[in-house]
Order: C-alpha cells, then structure tokens, then sequence
C-alpha cells in the first residue's frame, strides 16, 4: 500500500553504516586484471534515482529518493583452448526511501527464479540493502561448428530492438534503465553450425517446477538476403511456435518476431492462446541520426495493472497493452556526448510513455548519463496513477 512519505533522515550511525557498505564492494572494482588466460572486467556505477506519481486520494502527490551503487564483474577463465568459464555477477547496494517505506522491496530484489537460488542479501537495515546476485556463470565448450554452454546464461534468441516475443528464455524490459547485460536463464544450450549461414539449436531451462520449464529448437537460415529463424518449443505448459527475420531494403534494417502460444492441456474444455507480432525498421541517416520504429501486436491485451519499478514482462506476455508503437532516435550531438529520445504510445490504453536520456563520455572509461521515463494517460487506463523517473549515473569501466 502506498502511503505518505517522510523525509527520510539519515543519522551518524546510518552514514557509517552506508560508507562501510561502499567500502565492501568497492574493492571488487579494484583488483580488474587480465592475464594470459584470465580475465576480470567490469564497471561501479554510482546513480541517485527520483521516482514521482499521482496516486489517487487520499494519497495525492508522492515523491521517493533512492540512492544506489552498483559493481558489476565480468569474469572469463580460458582453461584450455576449447573450454572456457563465464561469472558475470552484480553485487547492489541501495539506500533511501524505497527501502524504507516499503519492507517488501526488498524481498522483490531478493528473488531468483532460476533452478538454483544464487541470490544472497549480504546485509539488510531499514533504510538500506546490500545485495549480490551471479547472471551468468556458465562453462563454454566450443570447436569447430558446434558450441555448447551449461549454466547461467543469456540465450538471445531476440531479432529487434524494442520487443523480443523470440526471447522465450530469458526477455528482457525495455523500461529497465540501468540493467544493459539484461537477465540470463539456467539452461544448456546447444549450437551446430551448418555452412556459412545456418545454424541449429536446442536449448533447455529447466525449473524447480518440472512443468515450468522451458525447452525449445531453433533452425536459422538465409533466404533471399533475409536471416530467418523457426522456433518451436515447450513454454510453461504451453506450446510455443515462432520464427524472425531480418534483412535489408534500400539501406533500411528491417526486422521481426512472431510467436503464437496455446495452453497443452484445456481449462474446462477451453484452451487459452496468444498471438504476438513485432515488426520494426531501423534506418542510419547521412547526419548519423540513427532511427527505430517498431510497431508490437499483442492479442492477450497486455496487462491490467501498472507498478512502477516492479513489473516484470513475460514472453506470452510482453507488453503493457494491445497495440504498441515506438520511435527512438539516436544522435551523436558532439564527439563525446550522444542524446537518445524515445517515446511508445499506447492506442488502446490512450497512454504515452517519453524517455529523453544524454550520454557523456567524460575521461576514457569513465561515463555520466542522464535518463528520464514519463508515462502519461488517461484516468481509466493502467497509466493513470503511472510514476515518473529521473536519474543520473557516474560509471566507469574497468
């Protein structure tokens, strides 16, 4: 339940507490070396994050700070030639008002849906949490064509840019401002390459519930100057049947996913089923203004509610609305600094979502952005208490 906010207040004790937690993980950041066959790359981002909302009375306006920094590592051992180990991890710490006010926060931080629960809540106060949780940690056996990968791991099945129906194993949010790695999935993934353009591939997630998994096949080939795949698979009780494609015309990328799902077994006598479409051209102008547009069908009809920071999209799933249409643009506005605008509207929901953001390259390995997400809509749409987020990030790569 949301509920008015006091302005949070950070005692001695509070303080102390936060810059030990900074010195705990900053030494991660510190030991990036490499070796002959070892690595360790990786970043510390430091962002303080506003979220706003109008929620209705007797509510009213309601403004939350939260404060986090991030140390992600990217680990890469080269045991021998052909076999190679992957820890890719992110260890958070967050602090302010969204902790504080909301003690389930963290639970939802805390949570990993995986076959094995890595996720571990190193300390929890109240008003700050550190938490570290591995997204990739997985073992790569790769020879000639053929490539196999056991563990955590991201299978990118996705062919746009905005939205990946194809994605079945791990999608990812369009609306996540600070996760660029984006999630990865338990599975072993197998890979067979077949002449210069094609490839076969199986993949399996299993989950802690046998009929949650997730298993699937991909065949892709080159038909005509177009990359195509077909997808065909087992999602959670449903079956899943799909493919992608994408090519170019005239200069232009164009690009696409279909997925359709239906239920296995019936609900009395009735099964239920999806269709998703995902279509987008993306186009380089000579002023290096570079442009998306994707429109996205989703017969489910999205969803019904809207949680700010919380929602979570699914494949059979993975919009808020029905009807979905998006531009972004991207331009370099000087050498070191590049500006992005995006916007989506929402012809069902009467609804508009703008995100103006500004990159900084500030030193060599170091980078400032600032990213802002506004949703807008009417009074009876799922948008109509929507929240609103700025935020700034310092980042650098190590």
């Amino acid at each position: 339940m949301w509920k008015k906010r006091q302005q949070a207040k950070l005692n001695p004790d509070s303080l102390i507490s936060v810059f030990t937690m900074i010195l705990l993980i900053l030494p991660a950041g510190l030991i990036a070396q490499r070796g002959d066959n070892f690595w360790i790359r990786g970043y510390m981002q430091a962002n303080p994050v506003r979220i706003s909302a109008e929620l209705p009375e007797p509510f009213g306006d309601q403004t939350w700070m939260e404060y986090r920094l991030q140390n992600r590592m990217n680990v890469t051992w080269y045991t021998t030639p052909n076999l190679t180990f992957h820890w890719q991890m992110r260890t958070r710490l967050f602090a302010g008002d969204l902790v504080k006010d909301f003690p389930q926060y963290g639970d939802g931080i805390d949570s990993d849906n995986g076959l094995v629960n890595l996720s571990w809540m190193i300390a929890r106060e109240n008003s700050w949490l550190l938490h570290y949780i591995p997204d990739r940690l997985y073992a790569e056996w790769d020879k000639g064509d053929w490539n196999v990968r056991v563990g955590r791991q991201r299978v990118n099945w996705g062919v746009t840019m905005v939205t990946n129906p194809n994605d079945i194993f791990n999608i990812y949010s369009f609306y996540d401002f600070d996760y660029p790695e984006r999630p990865g999935s338990d599975a072993v993934r197998i890979q067979r390459h077949i002449g210069f353009a094609s490839r076969f591939e199986i993949a399996v997630n299993p989950a802690r519930e046998l009929e949650n998994s997730v298993a699937a096949l991909l065949y892709a080939f080159d038909l005509r100057g177009y990359d195509v795949q077909m997808i065909a698979g087992y999602y959670r009780e449903r079956l899943a049947l799909g493919g992608g494609w994408a090519g170019d015309f005239r200069g232009a990328g164009l690009k696409g996913e279909t997925m359709f799902y239906t239920d296995i077994n019936s609900v009395n006598g009735e099964r239920s089923s999806n269709f998703i479409l995902a279509a987008s051209a993306d186009y380089m102008f000579e002023n290096s203004l570079f442009m998306v547009a994707e429109f996205l069908y989703n017969a489910d009809g999205g969803k019904d509610q809207f949680t700010l920071l919380a929602d979570t999209f699914t494949p059979d799933n993975p919009s808020f609305s029905k009807y979905q249409a998006t531009i972004s643009m991207s331009y370099p506005i000087h050498t070191l600094v590049d500006g992005t605008l995006a916007a989506i509207w929402y012809p069902d929901e009467k609804a508009v979502f703008f995100s103006p953001s500004v990159t900084w390259s500030v030193i060599e390995n170091l980078d400032f952005r600032m990213v802002a997400q506004f949703f807008t809509g009417s009074d009876d749409s799922i948008f109509g208490t929507a929240g609103n987020i700025v935020t700034a990030s310092l980042k650098y790569n190590f």
